[in-house]
Order: structure tokens, then sequence, then C-alpha cells
């Protein structure tokens, strides 16, 4: 990785170098993902800026119990990069092709911050496809964009630009800033493994592209709907998250009816990471209960 800059690098050339699973067209898009064990299937879906390397500390776990499968949305990991209509839409429709192509009749969804948005669209519009529902630090409820966000929604050649830069200090900063509570957490090794993706030509693009579209907090009514479905969820948060703060899992809970919520403390955006044993636990037992 040392050498390589932000945004160089040729998709497949990086894939055959550094992913880690199988990929597979769909809709003539290729979409990377990973698999582990046997079992109930269970889909799980990251946030922004990261990629399926988010779980490498809960699938191991979770696959003891499930056959699990860890997808790189389009735009993320190693998966297509061409510009598209990028919204939670867009990556049912990803998910749904997935499933479709694999055999998949339902599924459980985990999906963390954007990947939570696109669990519960999925869960809205196709219910028949997903069994219980894991959300953490999900995102959906009204709340405004980071300033990093807004930077690069007002002036998206600015934002290009500043992520485009040959160094490590902005991304770095936006970790410690917004995703991750201890610091220690942050080794160059876990930074290495986070941004690897970033190195694939297009990606700063498909970042400023999600951005200005500004989605992530426009899934109030599906909330309610999805309430209303009566779907067994678990809501897990971190209680220091800064960009998606605390309350809004809160009103998150309130509108589903018989969700369960932990809040984990000592963790921000990504609790799955900062404590996975606790987290592993808590979503193992409830993925595996039967009430």
């Amino acid at each position: 990785m040392a050498g390589a800059k932000w945004d160089s690098q040729p998709l497949d050339a990086w894939t055959k170098a550094h992913a880690k699973g199988k990929t597979i067209d769909l809709d003539g898009k290729q979409t990377h993902y990973l698999e582990r064990g046997e079992g109930e299937p269970l889909i799980l879906l990251h946030g922004f800026f990261y990629d399926s390397f988010m779980w490498a500390s809960n699938i191991d776990a979770l696959a003891k119990h499930f056959h699990v499968y860890a997808l790189d949305l389009w735009g993320f990991g190693y998966s297509t990069r061409t510009l598209m209509d990028y919204s939670y839409a867009l990556y049912a429709q990803q998910v749904l092709a997935f499933m479709d192509k694999l055999g998949i009749r339902q599924a459980s969804l985990m999906g963390q911050s954007m990947g939570g948005g696109v669990a519960i669209k999925l869960a809205v519009d196709h219910s028949d496809r997903v069994n219980k529902l894991v959300l953490v630090d999900a995102a959906g409820m009204p709340n405004k964009l980071p300033f990093s966000g807004k930077l690069i929604k007002a002036f998206p050649a600015v934002g290009r630009f500043m992520y485009g830069l040959n160094t490590d200090v902005i991304r770095k900063q936006g970790l410690a800033d917004y995703f991750v509570f201890d610091k220690a957490m942050l080794t160059q090794t876990y930074f290495d493994d986070v941004t690897r993706f970033h190195k694939i030509e297009g990606t700063i693009d498909v970042f400023a592209s999600i951005l200005q579209r500004d989605f992530f907090y426009t899934l109030r009514d599906e909330i309610e709907q999805l309430g209303r479905i009566g779907k067994r969820v678990l809501i897990v948060w971190g209680k220091e998250d800064k960009g998606n703060p605390l309350e809004l899992g809160y009103g998150m809970h309130t509108l589903l009816a018989g969700s369960k919520m932990v809040v984990m403390e000592n963790t921000r955006h990504v609790p799955n990471s900062e404590q996975p044993e606790e987290f592993n636990r808590h979503t193992v037992s409830f993925l595996c209960s039967a009430t």
C-alpha cells in the first residue's frame, strides 16, 4: 500500500492484490463480499467511509451461529466505482439482487450508519425478504451532516482536492473526530485496513456524490413504517457518537415499538469495532433468541 496515492489504483488490479473475499456480478456491476459460517443467512452492511473490513472483529463470532455475508456496497471496498444515483433505494436494490443471485429467500440484516439505513429501506420495501434487524448507530433520523460533509457538499471541488492530497492527516482526523472514541485504536495498521480501498480510482468522486445527495437522514417515514410492520429490531448505539448523536438512537427506538436498545459506553460511531466482545455478545444473543 505504501507509495500508492489516494484515488489512483485500477479496481481490477487492487481487487486482485488486496480483496479477501469473492466477487459477483450484479446488474453488470461488481460486488465484493466476505462469506463465513453456516446456518440462517445474515447480511452485514457497512457505513460510509468504511467497507466490509468494518466487521473484521465481528464476522467470525457471528459465523459460529449464522451463514454470514459482508458486502461492499457499490462505490466502496472492491465493488464497482461507476457514478450512479446513490441512494438507499439503489443500495437496497443491490442487496436484493445479491440475495436473488445467491438464492437467499430471507435474511437478517445488520447495518452500521448508512448500512443501517439500507437495512431499514429494504425491510420496508421488501418486508418478506427480511427477518431480524440489527441497527448500529444507524442513519435515517433527521440530522445534519458533520462539518467535513457540509464542506464537500457545498464545495465539491474543494473536498475532492483535500481528500486527494498525498497525506493521511485528513482521514486520520476524520476517524478520530467522528468514528473512534479510544484513540489508541487508531494504529497505522487499523488506518491502513480501513482506508485501503480509498486508493481505488473513483472513490473520492463516489464520496463527494453521496455527500452532495445528502440522503443519510431522510428515513423518518420509513422508520415509522418499519415500526408498524413489527419486525424484531435491536438498536446498538455508541454513547459518545458525535456525528449521529445518541438522542437520535432513542428517537428511533421510540418509533420502532418493541425494539430493543443497547447503549455502549466509551464508544463512538463504530461500537462493533471498539468493543467487539460486548457487541458480539449482545447481537448473537438477540439474533439467536426466539422472542
